[in-house]
């Protein structure tokens, strides 16, 4: 692991010198949810039963900004070739992007949950199962959208073909964190955990298929 946490730790370098995440990410993340309200003119009541969902569309939004913004930087001055030349296995550069979204997902989600909090007054329940079910969506998310982000770069216009890709391929996500967030918001009587292995397996299972097809995808990049 050790090659690719240098990778992980240089994008999450990049990231914390170009501050695009936490000037333009983060605002844009918190506007979605001003935004849902004003849009859906509802009630604080409404608002609150309406959070597990809003919270993941919101998240899928930025997790593809962030997906897209980790393939910039590959793409830019021909640091992806220097990748495919550095000796480094592919496996091993796809873990560490992956690990350096899913860090950014993650912090975005801490935001995004003080935000429900604040504006939508959501009240968490089942504090465990909302912090597994954060953090288990956003490797599902990070490992789907950097081997889909590389995907894109080799069929060309990865701005508009990216999300095209990617969000059917999050619809597990979407629906799997939702309900679980159902349950530790408290707002439906569902079981949280079962929905939370389907997460768990989703990130699994997008781990083994993008370590494996990852140094292939690369190479037609």
């Amino acid at each position: 692991m050790h090659d690719a946490l240098l990778i992980a730790q240089k994008d999450l370098r990049i990231e914390a010198r170009s501050r695009v995440v936490t000037n333009q990410v983060a605002p844009f993340a918190l506007l979605v949810l001003v935004m849902f309200g004003f849009a859906l003119d509802a009630d604080r009541a409404t608002l609150a039963a309406f959070s597990p969902g809003l919270f993941w569309v919101t998240v899928l939004f930025v997790g593809i900004l962030a997906v897209q913004r980790s393939v910039a930087v590959e793409m830019a001055d021909g640091a992806m070739e220097g990748l495919r030349l550095s000796g480094i296995e592919p496996w091993r550069v796809f873990v560490g992007k992956a690990l350096a979204i899913a860090a950014q997902l993650v912090a975005l989600e801490a935001l995004l949950a003080v935000g429900i909090i604040i504006f939508y007054e959501a009240s968490i329940q089942n504090v465990p199962l909302f912090a597994a079910t954060a953090i288990v969506a956003a490797i599902g998310v990070s490992v789907a959208g950097t081997l889909y982000g590389v995907l894109a770069v080799g069929l060309g216009v990865r701005e508009t073909l990216l999300p095209i890709l990617l969000l059917p391929v999050l619809a597990p996500v979407l629906i799997g964190a939702t309900r679980a967030f159902d349950d530790a918001l408290g707002k439906v009587a569902v079981n949280g955990w079962a929905w939370l292995s389907l997460l768990a397996a989703f990130a699994i299972t997008y781990t083994i298929v993008g370590a494996l097809a990852y140094g292939a995808v690369l190479e037609d990049a």
